[in-house]
């Protein structure tokens, strides 16, 4: 009876070998990668990058997607989440950005800091997860 069950049990086995190394191999990837940068820039503009390689190369990402002669980054993010937010009814004006461990901490952060600094109508303009955020 030993006989008929050897096949599937090494079959087993293999399979299991091939998954654990195929997680270990997503594992080393994410955390290779892992950085990400917020730009923003006037009346709403703004450039997100994430899953970098390092902080600079995600800078200089965020950076060239973001529009306008203002645009400057205001956070970077290892393992982390990032939002943004504006008023819907004037981006020009209330706007606010969070950074945390997770992303509706960081959601809820910037709406929050929208609101308080005057926003009637705060929406979420960008958001990002880097790697394990």
């Amino acid at each position: 009876m030993t006989d008929i069950y050897t096949p599937v049990v090494r079959a087993l086995v293999v399979a299991s070998l091939m998954l654990a190394t195929a997680t270990l191999m997503m594992v080393t990837v994410s955390a290779a990668r892992a950085a990400g940068a917020l730009a923003i820039g006037a009346c709403g503009a703004f450039g997100e990058a994430f899953d970098f390689g390092s902080v600079e190369q995600a800078t200089q990402s965020a950076l060239s997607k973001c529009q306008g002669d203002s645009c400057r980054v205001v956070t970077t993010a290892r393992r982390g989440c990032a939002a943004f937010a504006v008023d819907f009814t004037n981006p020009c004006a209330a706007h606010c950005w969070a950074k945390g461990p997770r992303l509706g901490r960081s959601q809820n952060e910037a709406l929050e800091a929208c609101y308080r600094d005057g926003g009637k109508e705060c929406v979420i303009r960008t958001f990002f997860c880097d790697a394990k955020g």
